[in-house]
């Protein structure tokens, strides 16, 4: 039987630091107020010139030197992301334009923070089912484009980044089960409600959310798909030894954890300087555990991510 696994990661953040003091220089805001809601202390923006390729590019290649393979050798592309360089081609494209390759399948998922996860089911699919040996899975994202700079709510949340995997087909398991839902009745909690029309933008550009709301659902959402996930493993949460949920909000994390029975030393959080960073959150803070040397080979990871649309799920892996 084939399977996926993963062989290298990688991630890049923009160098461009946005610290809490920066808000409260001009936001009805303070640093105190931010750490104690989100947890939240700094996050990175990309400059003028960085798009969701560029930052797509950088951690890509970082994950391809991990793996010890060549672009030239991937046979799938799939970049998660919510905002993409245009509205087409798909940054995927781009991205395998950036790299110097050409011929291999490239497309982009649209799931928001769910994004990285369920490209990472998709790839995985493809892979176990023959057709594919190897693949890059990206969330890439400049949030930072589509914050209204002005609502304390919303712009102190978000950052920009991008992580990267490379899956290729393996004899043993290495991505146990995922599973995804959605719900899109539940639009209205978060979501950039505005489209352009005859060169006009037509309804709003910027991120809405509805924070209390989204908060709920998303602590019970993560918690199930959690499970969901374990049990179609066949296994059990005892022997999961990291869980990456998406980085939203240290309450949420640590509220999922908690109702999960896992332990505070199995949570990986990195939201505390990356802010959210939407699809490329839980492959950001994946990278960084393993680069530190906290996430070794062997180690059991269950990743998973709740998003706008809304649309959530979860991945099991062993490293």
């Amino acid at each position: 039987m084939t399977y996926a696994r993963i062989v290298g990661t990688g991630s890049y953040l923009p160098p461009r630091v946005m610290t809490n003091d920066e808000f409260a220089a001009r936001l009805d805001t303070s640093d105190a107020w931010i750490r104690s809601r989100t947890g939240i202390a700094q996050r990175h923006i990309a400059g003028k010139s960085q798009a969701s390729s560029d930052l797509a590019l950088e951690a890509s290649s970082r994950a391809l030197e991990a793996s010890g393979l060549k672009a030239s050798q991937i046979d799938l592309i799939i970049v998660a992301t919510s905002t993409p360089d245009y509205i087409f081609p798909s940054t995927a494209c781009l991205l395998q334009a950036k790299l110097g390759v050409k011929g291999c399948p490239a497309f982009d998922v649209q799931a928001v923070c769910s994004g990285f996860v369920y490209g990472l089911a998709t790839a995985d699919a493809l892979i176990r089912s023959g057709q594919y040996k190897t693949a890059l899975v990206v969330g890439a994202e400049v949030f930072s484009r589509i914050l209204d700079w002005n609502d304390r709510g919303t712009c102190v949340l978000f950052g920009d980044g991008a992580g990267a995997v490379v899956l290729a087909a393996a004899s043993a398991p290495g991505i146990h089960a995922s599973v995804l839902h959605a719900d899109g009745s539940q639009v209205d909690l978060l979501s950039v409600p505005g489209n352009v029309c005859g060169g006009a933008i037509v309804g709003s550009p910027f991120l809405q959310m509805n924070g209390q709301g989204v908060f709920k659902f998303a602590v019970r959402v993560l918690e199930e798909v959690a499970r969901e996930t374990v049990a179609a493993a066949g296994m059990s949460m005892a022997q999961v030894d990291w869980l990456i949920p998406h980085q939203a909000n240290v309450r949420i994390l640590e509220a999922t954890a908690r109702k999960l029975g896992l332990p505070a030393e199995k949570l990986v959080v990195t939201v505390d300087h990356h802010g959210n960073t939407s699809a490329a959150s839980v492959p950001l803070a994946l990278d960084e555990f393993v680069c530190a040397g906290r996430i070794r080979p062997g180690h059991r990871v269950l990743m998973e991510g709740v998003g706008g649309g809304f649309t959530w799920g979860a991945s099991l892996a062993t490293l």
